[in-house]
């Protein structure tokens, strides 16, 4: 069945780009205007987000997300068969000094990203553009199938990729290399009552712990790749670095640094977020008091 599945996939991805995002166009309608995919959770959080932006505003925001939204699924088909040249085209680092300069040094670091899209692109992208050994962690899914096809996909051009179930484990082997640790830092997390809360988008929200904490420990570099579109298809980042020597920080303070630059990011681009995952389905409760790191009251 994997084989099946693959050649499809794989002959999809033959087709010209052009034709493609023909597809996307039209999967996007089928998914806002016929199924409703996730509709009411993207305009509840767009609501969260945007309260002082107009439903027609909001409405705007979410047609744009779908287009998106099915653009990174062709384009992560697209990636199966994707030249060396179609990537150069496709993605482009603004300041690649930033990693160039902690390289030199033999310094590993950290990159926190957000659920922006062209994370899969970049994922590909990346192990030709920098000298570090490329390691992204990634949530695995249920089906097998699908699995196997994505770590194919993901590790064809040498990225390494480690699960998030068993990351302190998995990272060992490489625990002496220089290495660019990739997390998607935005990812909501597995309970409440084991997260920092701090504010995004002025209402209480959960975050991961274990981003900051492994930079922190480590005194790895955390640097911000910020993702984002110049064009249909085309992808950039722009990288920032949050912190030179964390462990030098008070707890909870790296953590909203990358918000304030995760938030900003998304300003500038709201319809390149990933709406469609509950990234508030955790309420706050007082008894989560002693987890609040934000300098602002909840």
């Amino acid at each position: 069945m994997y084989y099946l599945v693959y050649g499809l996939f794989y002959g999809m991805s033959l087709l010209p780009t052009w034709l493609l995002y023909r597809l996307s166009d039209v999967f996007a309608f089928f998914l806002y205007s016929v199924i409703r995919y996730r509709r009411r959770i993207v305009l509840d959080n767009l609501r969260i987000a945007f309260p002082e932006k107009t439903g027609i505003e909001r409405l705007r925001i979410a047609r744009r997300f779908y287009r998106n939204f099915t653009d990174s699924f062709i384009e992560t088909i697209k990636l199966l068969s994707a030249s060396p040249a179609w990537l150069e085209r496709h993605f482009v680092i603004d300041n690649p000094e930033v990693m160039e300069d902690f390289a030199r040094e033999g310094r590993k670091i950290q990159l926190f990203l957000g659920h922006l899209f062209g994370w899969e692109v970049a994922n590909v992208a990346m192990p030709r553009l920098t000298r570090f050994k490329f390691i992204v962690v990634y949530m695995p899914v249920g089906n097998k199938i699908f699995e196997r096809l994505s770590l194919h996909l993901r590790g064809r051009t040498g990225t390494v990729l480690l699960p998030a179930t068993s990351m302190q484990r998995a990272i060992l082997p490489y625990r002496n290399t220089v290495y660019a640790l990739a997390l998607v830092a935005d990812q909501a997390p597995g309970g409440p009552e084991n997260s920092y809360w701090l504010n995004l988008f002025g209402h209480p929200t959960a975050f991961i712990r274990g981003a900051e904490r492994g930079s922190r420990v480590g005194d790895i570099p955390a640097v911000f790749a910020r993702v984002y579109k110049s064009g249909r298809g085309l992808y950039r980042s722009q990288l920032t670095v949050i912190a030179d020597h964390p462990a030098l920080l008070p707890e909870g303070e790296l953590t909203l640094r990358y918000r304030d630059l995760l938030e900003s990011a998304i300003r500038e681009q709201p319809a390149t977020w990933l709406w469609s995952h509950k990234r508030w389905k955790f309420t706050w409760k007082e008894s989560y008091a002693p987890l609040w790191i934000d300098k602002e009251k909840n």
